[in-house]
């Protein structure tokens, strides 16, 4: 399929990367306001450069893009790519509130075009692993699920653009923007959740509307308890992975990253000691924790394959709009509970 990128900014340049890398796509049009940084992108890839939208998305070519912009700013270039005809793929989150997201999802359906978002931290062999061990029941009852992203932010980052640390282009802080790919990881190991408490501050950074560290309690549907700690605010010297934790009556998995500090169940297989060998935690520092660029691209070419072939089969892609709404709805949730003294939020 041919792609067109919209927003040729960081985001751009690594998605161009994944496209470009992956099978069954290639990069045609990259569309930005800035004609200039349009066309730098675009002519590093062989593509056109667009500056105008109605005409980036009447090229008959362009089948798919890919939605780059800030996390507030989805909403209007997806939907003129869907009711133009296109399939999109839309950057974490799908957009900052639930209303959003379901605005988006209806005008796909409208159009009968694909919607999927980037939910790149599924695709890994660890996360593979993972979500197999527990579609397998290997956790007994499972009682314990949560998720830890301890990572740090300068004042610098939130300096450098306008829109960050801003409700309405940021649509939260460090649980909705640095933290969203592991809620939703936590989501698609443990399942649903039916509650939440939660308590935000914002203790280390200046002129920002939205929190640095969140703190919530979690009640899953299955009745496993567990907790979500975000943070921006939690130097380290290398940056501490991002961990999903999940326990039971008869195992446990930690995983760090793309790799396990725990694999550990009370009826052995014979995975077990292939995962022991070959994807246990070493000393590596942690993807994005303090320098957002250090992100492995081949999770978002898997992703955008993903989709891709679901589009030829006919079928939803795995990660769907409906699966991306998930964990913005528990974002906001969590948000409500912090607004309201912890008050229990629903789900």
């Amino acid at each position: 399929m041919k792609f067109g990128i919209i927003g040729a900014g960081m985001i751009g340049h690594f998605h161009a990367k994944a496209i470009t890398a992956m099978e069954g796509g290639s990069l045609h049009s990259v569309f930005d306001l800035n004609q200039e940084r349009a066309d730098k992108l675009a002519e590093e890839y062989g593509a056109k450069g667009f500056s105008d939208m109605a005409e980036f998305l009447a090229d008959p070519e362009l089948e798919i893009v890919t939605v780059g912009t800030p996390s507030g700013a989805h909403l209007e270039p997806t939907l003129a790519a869907l009711n133009a005809g296109k399939h999109a793929i839309v950057e974490k989150p799908l957009e900052v509130t639930v209303e959003k997201c379901d605005e988006l999802i209806a005008a796909a359906e409208a159009n009968g075009k694909t919607l999927a978002a980037v939910l790149n931290r599924r695709f890994h062999p660890g996360m593979d692993a993972f979500k197999a061990a527990v579609e397998a029941g290997r956790f007994g009852v499972l009682t314990s699920a949560s998720a830890y992203i301890k990572w740090y932010r300068d004042q610098a980052y939130y300096d450098s653009a306008g829109w960050r640390g801003t409700w309405a282009l940021d649509g939260g802080g460090a649980l909705m923007n640095q933290s969203i790919h592991t809620v939703d990881a936590l989501l698609h190991l443990a399942g649903p959740i039916k509650s939440v408490q939660a308590n935000t501050a914002l203790l280390a950074h200046e002129r920002i509307e939205v929190e640095d560290h969140c703190v919530a309690l979690i009640e899953f549907e299955n009745g496993a308890r567990g907790v979500i700690e975000a943070s921006t605010a939690t130097w380290s010297k290398d940056g501490h992975p991002a961990r999903v934790q999940l326990a039971g009556t008869e195992g446990s998995v930690f995983l760090a990253d793309e790799s396990f500090e725990i694999w550990d169940f009370m009826k052995e297989e014979p995975i077990d000691a292939e995962i022991l060998s070959n994807h246990m935690k070493g000393q590596e520092a942690g993807l994005g924790a303090n320098d957002p660029s250090a992100i492995n691209f081949y999770q978002h070419q898997r992703n955008f394959e993903e989709v891709v072939n679901a589009i030829a089969e006919g079928r939803e892609p795995s990660t769907s709009s409906a699966e991306a709404r998930k964990s913005v709805a528990v974002i906001r949730a969590i948000y409500e509970s912090a607004q309201n003294d912890g008050k229990k939020i629903f789900l």
